[in-house]
């Protein structure tokens, strides 16, 4: 089984709608891949409350660094974050999914 990273935009946008992206996520993924993937928990529901844009990239890059394969949520390419991540997994041979 393939552990998934999933990279995706969240500013701005509700916890409801993060997690509804995250399920649209695995089904493609799991399709693309053909078996089931076991995902990496990256949406940090209980980070501390003075947390900045930077502990939360640094916390997903040490996940990152543990998949098989990344799943680029659309709007992956406008999302700062997001393009280091891929960029990163570019660079250090991770498998991508890219919308």
């Amino acid at each position: 089984m393939k552990k998934l990273f999933i990279s995706q935009p969240v500013k701005g946008k509700s916890d409801e709608d993060i997690l509804k992206e995250r399920d649209t996520a695995i089904r493609k993924a799991e399709a693309v891949v053909g078996e089931p993937v076991e995902v990496i928990d990256s949406f940090f529901q209980n980070a501390p409350a003075d947390a900045r844009p930077l502990w939360f990239l640094g916390k997903s890059l040490e996940l990152l660094s543990t998949a098989d394969v990344a799943y680029f949520a659309p709007g992956w390419d406008e999302a700062r974050g997001c393009k280091i991540e891929h960029m990163c997994a570019v660079e250090y041979g991770i498998d991508r999914i890219e919308e």
